[in-house]
Order: C-alpha cells, then sequence, then structure tokens
C-alpha cells in the first residue's frame, strides 16, 4: 500500500491507497484495519484526518462494516441541525443543501455538549465538478485568529438558539431534528444533553451553551471548535440578515448564536473568524469508493458546491 499526502506541506488528510490487486475489496480493507487499528488511531491524533483510497468499496452496508471495524459505536444524529436522511440505522446522507452552495467549514454537533469524536465520509458517486469535502486542521485555524477574538470565545462561550417550527416554517421541525414526534422523548433528549426548552405555539425553542475553544480530550491541543459563524444571523449575508429579521423579529429566527452570557456576537468578529478557515482549508476531489476518516475535535469539514448528481455518506461514532 501507498502512503503519501495530497499537499506539500504535510498535512491532513494522510491518503492510504491499495495499489496490488490483492489489497482491495471488503475482506482486504478488513484485513488491514483488523492488523492496523492502533496505528489508525495513531494517524488521527497526529494529521486530524485519513483517506483510504483504491479499496472498491460500493455500498453503504460496506462503509458502515468498515465503520464498525474502526469504532462500534456508532451514533444516530438526534438532535442535529443539518438536513439529511438515513440510509442504514447509522449511516446518514451528508447534509442535504442545494448543490450551488458552500457549506462553510465546522465540527460536527459542536453546538452540542456530546458531539461525535470520529467522522467517516464514503463517496459513493463523485460529481461531475466540484462537490469536495474540504477540510482544516482545527489547531491551525486557532492559531490563525485574532488572540482577542479567541481570548473571547474561550471566556463567554457560544448560545446557539433555535426556534424550531411544529412542520411548516423556516428551517428545521422539531420532528426532523430530534427523529421523532414524541414531545416526551424530545424533552428527555433535552434534559440529559443540557439543552434549556420551552414549547411555544409555533413548536419548539432551544438554547444550547457550549464553548469557543476546547483541548482535545486525548492529546490536551488546544482547537478552534464551534459553530457560532454557521449559527449566526450572518452567515448567509447581510441582505439575508435584515429581511429575516425584518419578517420575524431577531427573537424567532430559526437559528442564531450569541456569546453565552447573551451578549451579541459581531459580524466583524465572525468574518475573522471566516477568514482565518479560508486561510487553513484544504480541498481534495472525491474518487468513488474514498473512505475518509476524520478526527471531528482536530479537523473541521465543508462542502464545495458542485455540478451533476453526488452522493456521499457519513457515518459518526
Amino acid at each position: 500500500m501507498k502512503k503519501y499526502f495530497n499537499n506539500n506541506r504535510e498535512q491532513l488528510p494522510l491518503v492510504v491507497e491499495a495499489q496490488a490487486e490483492e489489497e482491495r475489496g471488503l475482506q482486504a480493507l478488513t484485513r488491514w484495519i483488523d492488523a492496523q487499528r492502533d496505528w489508525i488511531e495513531r494517524q488521527l491524533l497526529q494529521y486530524g484526518g485519513l483517506l483510504l483510497r483504491g479499496f472498491d468499496l460500493q455500498t453503504a452496508v460496506d462503509f458502515e462494516q468498515i465503520c464498525r471495524l474502526v469504532d462500534p459505536k456508532l451514533l444516530n444524529y438526534a438532535g442535529g441541525d443539518s438536513p439529511r436522511e438515513a440510509v442504514t440505522g447509522t449511516v446518514y446522507t451528508s447534509t442535504e443543501y442545494p448543490a450551488h452552495l458552500e457549506i462553510p467549514l465546522h465540527n460536527e454537533m459542536s453546538y452540542r455538549q456530546r458531539w461525535p469524536r470520529k467522522l467517516f465520509f464514503f463517496c459513493e458517486q463523485p460529481p461531475q465538478q466540484g462537490g469536495e469535502t474540504n477540510i482544516a486542521d482545527c489547531r491551525r485555524i486557532l492559531q490563525a485568529i485574532d488572540k482577542d477574538i479567541v481570548q473571547r470565545f474561550a471566556d463567554k462561550q457560544v448560545a446557539y438558539i433555535q426556534n424550531l417550527h411544529d412542520g411548516w416554517g423556516f428551517g428545521k421541525s422539531w420532528q426532523e431534528t430530534f427523529e421523532t414526534d414524541d414531545r416526551d422523548s424530545v424533552e428527555q433528549h433535552c434534559r440529559a444533553n443540557g439543552i434549556e426548552f420551552r414549547w411555544t405555539d409555533k413548536g419548539l425553542w432551544t438554547r444550547s451553551i457550549c464553548p469557543g475553544v476546547i483541548d482535545h480530550p486525548l492529546t490536551g491541543e488546544a482547537v478552534w471548535f464551534n459553530q457560532a459563524d454557521l449559527w449566526h444571523v450572518s452567515s448567509r449575508g447581510r441582505v439575508y440578515q435584515e429581511k429575516m429579521v425584518k419578517v420575524l423579529g431577531e427573537d424567532a429566527l430559526p437559528s442564531n448564536a450569541t456569546y453565552g452570557d447573551g451578549t451579541p456576537i459581531s459580524s466583524s468578529e465572525l468574518d475573522e473568524v471566516r477568514r482565518a478557515y479560508r486561510a487553513t482549508e484544504i480541498v481534495n476531489p472525491w474518487r468513488q469508493g474514498d473512505l475518509l476518516m476524520l478526527d471531528n475535535v482536530l479537523a473541521a469539514h465543508g462542502r464545495k458546491p458542485f455540478v451533476g448528481p453526488r452522493r456521499v455518506l457519513v457515518a459518526m461514532a
């Protein structure tokens, strides 16, 4: 097998590519992972991402089997904010935003007090053009952001606020978000995950206060870890911000972010964060059958706009 980087900076992901015929296929990859599990963990902690290429994986079932070999504790997406569909019990489509939109870099579910440690992406069908899952090292992102802004996020944390409708309205419904239509189950989930909530005449209001900067639970390295720029009303531009605030009012926005103490996060602060993301991102085109593993704390991910059918699946552990 060949091991290399797709960039000249020796940054994520480290690529492992099957070369010989006997190295390809589900059984061959299963044997390799069984023998290299500790090595895989070390590479993820060092680089943040590992790309397995050329193994001829074909289906969502193959993908799920490999994910469970690496980490058997796969998670569902209950409480997640992005629109996606379940393919198997623990395999989902990647975020289903329109093809012409870019999904900014982010750490999965960093807006919750519990989040996955590992992410797995499987390219079942690459698009004709674009559609890369761009990634960035969160240690480098932290270093690229103005130190005063980093300190404010570390001190104040981030409050993520949602107004989830009851079947009609902007954004997601509470039923879609929590993968149930049982209110008691939703309340239990919120209490277990430290989410403030209240039922309204239009649906469900939630508020979750989470860190802006964390230390990696195994390496102790400080990383940028939040989605304030994605949740903030400024995320879709000034025109959208003005229209939504005018139509709905700031308290009724589908989602928004403030500092944990309730004070506003300015658009200029988040523009600095977005600049740091752009400065550190790495873009690797997909090939059919690629399997990308990410440490969700060390690596942020996003999606570039694309042309043509695209199907990338995701699992979390």
